[in-house]
């Protein structure tokens, strides 16, 4: 009885925490669907996809969703985004669905696409902003008419089995759920309307869904000790060792080496950790009342560029932060009653694209803290960071044993011992002369 009990209770941890982001405890994608009329057979809905998360964003090649019909409902038309396939329609004459498929998959367009094939908050190829990041750009939407489905609040089947990629696994998505309805203003903000019937999917992400290993490294060093904690050994896995890239390799004059491949394999330069990425956290100087730390990300992948790019760091200096001089920040603080959580991200059109691996892969910033006397210390390690997240996945941290640490006190202490003796010494030969 004890052994079931137990294996329940581990179940039920790791089905919940395995989605569980304690440095951003309420993040999750929202997938909204809004009826906003009934049509002979069926209805137009408006899908919104809302990014709740304040450090994790979609980036290239962009979200794909997917969801199974409750019955045998096709997709009429679809403006701002396309199935990717079109399924078996041969038994419709004249006017032909967009897709007949029981379990379609819908991704979005890309910009620049014919002007009556868009709509409000489309076209961006998928990539959607973190919350944190830019709250505007957090939300992509589309609108599809559905045939053969229910025409009243009554007869309507919520779709089920949703799924979404963002861009790659990740995310386990809940039952679509019927929640009040959504309520819209005019454009004249003088009359409210609301659609017919509305209801909501949530999708939440895990990093060991994602990936067996992880996908960055952090390495330390400091001004008080010329020991360089590098990346530990394999610390994003060794797999792609056999095909990575040296500082002279001819492959890298190939046109095109830098163009992504359909399976995303990356191609990467070779190290000893085999991180696509690795921020390094420097403690540059010491001053009375504040201390400077240089930090710096830089990209080993040489088929991939990271746009909108964010670093989440915990540190209990984070809650006094002076100046951040070439990134924007912004503190995060999940439990109002700590402050020792913030993200880093690129300033727009300056350093907000992290280039592929090369003599431009890479960006940095320096930070300049204040110092809590009461607990400022360079000693165990406390300059060094509790965590660090790159683009909303935890990034590797060197074993504790190992971080750059401050000369030897005891060893510092006969040196002081000498030093009183000789001075005692000389004051008694003053005296006796």
């Amino acid at each position: 009885m004890r052994v079931f009990i137990s294996a329940v209770f581990l179940f039920v941890f790791f089905s919940l925490g395995a989605a569980y982001d304690p440095l951003d405890p309420n993040g999750n994608i929202t997938i909204k669907w809004d009826i906003m009329s009934w049509t002979p057979d069926g209805y137009v809905a408006v899908v919104t996809l809302n990014n709740f998360q304040m450090y994790r964003h979609i980036m290239s090649p962009g979200w794909t969703m997917g969801w199974t019909w409750a019955k045998k409902e096709v997709i009429w038309s679809m403006v701002g985004s396309q199935t990717t396939e079109q399924g078996d329609c041969s038994k419709f004459k004249g006017n032909i669905p967009h897709s007949c498929k029981k379990n379609p998959t819908v991704v979005d367009l890309m910009p620049g696409v014919p002007y009556n094939q868009q709509f409000t908050n489309c076209c961006k190829g998928g990539v959607v902003a973190a919350w944190g990041q830019d709250p505007q750009a957090a939300v992509s939407a589309f609108q599809l008419s559905i045939g053969q489905a229910g025409t009243s609040n009554k007869t309507v089947k919520l779709p089920k089995n949703f799924t979404l990629l963002g861009p790659g696994p990740g995310y386990t998505c809940g039952p679509a759920k019927v929640v009040p309805s959504t309520t819209f203003l005019t454009p004249d903000r003088r009359r409210k309307t609301q659609a017919l019937m509305t209801w909501n999917v949530t999708c939440t992400y895990s990093q060991f869904l994602a990936r067996k290993n992880p996908n960055c490294c952090v390495s330390f060093s400091s001004f008080y000790n010329d020991t360089i904690t590098s990346c530990p050994s394999c610390a994003c896995g060794c797999q792609n060792k056999s095909n990575c890239v040296q500082n002279d390799s001819k492959i890298l004059k190939l046109v095109g080496i830098n163009t992504p491949r359909k399976d995303n394999a990356p191609l990467l330069h070779c190290t000893h950790h085999m991180c696509p990425v690795r921020v390094h956290w420097h403690v540059k100087q010491n001053y009375k009342e504040y201390w400077r730390v240089k930090i710096a990300i830089t990209n080993f992948n040489y088929r991939m560029n990271y746009s909108l790019w964010s670093l989440v760091v915990q540190h209990p200096n984070l809650n006094n932060v002076t100046q951040v001089f070439s990134f924007d920040y912004k503190p995060l603080v999940p439990y109002e009653s700590i402050n020792d959580t913030g993200m880093f991200y690129g300033m727009k059109f300056y350093n907000d694209l992290l280039m592929e691996a090369g003599p431009f892969g890479n960006v940095q910033s320096e930070v300049l803290l204040r110092k809590d006397q009461n607990t400022f210390t360079f000693k165990q390690g406390w300059a060094f960071p509790r965590k660090v997240y790159f683009n909303g996945d935890e990034c590797m941290l060197p074993p504790p044993d190992t971080y750059p640490f401050l000369p030897n006190a005891a060893q510092q202490r006969p040196v002081g011992l000498s030093s009183s003796i000789t001075l005692l010494l000389l004051l008694m030969l003053l005296a006796m002369c």
